[in-house]
């Protein structure tokens, strides 16, 4: 989907009536500046948080005059914002999406989306029919330009077909990271690492490569005393056939989020932390094509670095409210990923492959990620 361009945005439109729930580090550090960087085409009227002290903190950081709440059905039949950003811990969010997008309000959800796919299939059961509103999750890394750059290679077949992938989100977490009450549990956090840190890189990885046909998966806890995993290795076959391997940890001094596909004529890759920009994206020609300089030369990243962000991801989104369409990440491509990691846990937790589409109402890792397998469980905690 692209943007609409300075021609084609209705530069008289009145501005998208914003607010926030959750005044948290990721609302105040990421969408505030992301709203900022579009104030002339949306202006924040409120933020919601159950702590009247944080609420407080928020609207002084930003710096307008912005509405505090604690309840928050009570801002949206009060404010009636055109738009929702949801910032809570996730075990809130399907809740709070729904209730928004009842209300009239388009929402932008940070990641996961909910706890199941049931919970998701829910959600966009809440939606508009054709216009909206709709609930984006936010997939930022999708966003930026070395990723735009990537997709549009990949899907013209400008690098040869895909046979060997690689994504890792292999982060550090200590103990104090799990010492948060809602971190490390299903019914709060929905999931350990696949979950909360490596559905970024899952999900750039299947926006690149159009999705995922079967899974094979192992998960285990090795260190943490967590309900979740807190490491998976999981192999994946692709529609095409191509073969890739997706590995998350929290144990790894050595912290990288990495994708890398081995076409027929390149390999390209992607090596950052929490954020990308053109530089991290490389591009390596196959023997047989390095000759060919002009070729080579159009696989480089573009003049105009857009980092992966909020910033990128929600100017996307102001454009798709104001032109009355669905936004990427939402819907059926945003179910992607989290059916991915449906199939993950449930391929480690019965040591079975698992198909894509498999996963459907009456499947026990439709309701709950763990499957109400005995052994992962909530349950399972007390008896360790």
């Amino acid at each position: 989907m692209q943007a609409l361009s300075a021609e084609e945005s209705p530069v008289s439109a009145p501005r998208i009536r914003a607010a926030v729930v959750g005044t948290g580090a990721i609302v105040t550090d990421s969408h505030l500046p992301a709203l900022r960087a579009h104030a002339d085409r949306v202006e924040l009227v409120a933020a919601v948080d159950i702590d009247p002290d944080r609420v407080k903190v928020f609207r002084e950081a930003a710096g307008e005059d912005v509405s505090g709440y604690s309840d928050f059905d009570a801002m949206l039949a009060t404010e009636r914002p055109d738009l929702v950003l949801i910032g809570t811990p996730p075990a809130f969010h399907r809740v709070q999406t729904v209730a928004a997008l009842r209300a009239g309000a388009w929402v932008l959800c940070e990641k996961p989306p909910c706890l199941s796919l049931a919970e998701y299939d829910e959600i966009v059961a809440a939606e508009g029919a054709e216009s909206g509103p709709y609930a984006a999750i936010v997939f930022q890394h999708r966003f930026g330009s070395g990723a735009v750059h990537a997709r549009e290679l990949l899907a013209s077949g400008e690098l040869g077909e895909p046979r060997v992938v690689h994504c890792q989100t292999t982060w550090y977490r200590n103990a104090a990271y799990y010492s948060v009450p809602w971190r490390g549990t299903w019914a709060s956090e929905g999931g350990g690492p696949a979950m909360g840190h490596g559905i970024h890189q899952i999900d750039l990885m299947l926006d690149l490569l159009g999705g995922w046909s079967e899974i094979r998966a192992m998960a285990a806890r090795l260190v943490h005393d967590v309900e979740t995993e807190d490491v998976s290795v999981a192999t994946v076959r692709f529609p095409n056939g191509a073969l890739g391997t997706v590995v998350n940890s929290v144990h790894s001094p050595d912290e990288v989020s990495r994708i890398r596909i081995d076409c027929a004529d390149a390999t390209v890759e992607l090596t950052h932390l929490y954020g990308h920009a053109n530089r991290d994206w490389h591009y390596t020609p196959a023997p047989h094509v390095r000759a060919d300089t002009d070729r080579v030369a159009r696989w480089s990243t573009p003049d105009h670095d857009v980092p992966s962000s909020h910033v990128a991801q929600i100017g996307e989104l102001l454009d798709a409210m104001q032109a009355g369409r669905r936004p990427r990440s939402s819907g059926p491509d945003g179910r992607t990923s989290l059916e991915f990691i449906a199939a993950l846990y449930k391929s480690a937790f019965t040591g079975r492959p698992v198909l894509a589409g498999e996963i459907g109402p009456g499947d026990p890792y439709y309701t709950d990620l763990n499957g109400g397998h005995p052994q992962w469980a909530p349950r399972a905690k007390e008896a360790r």
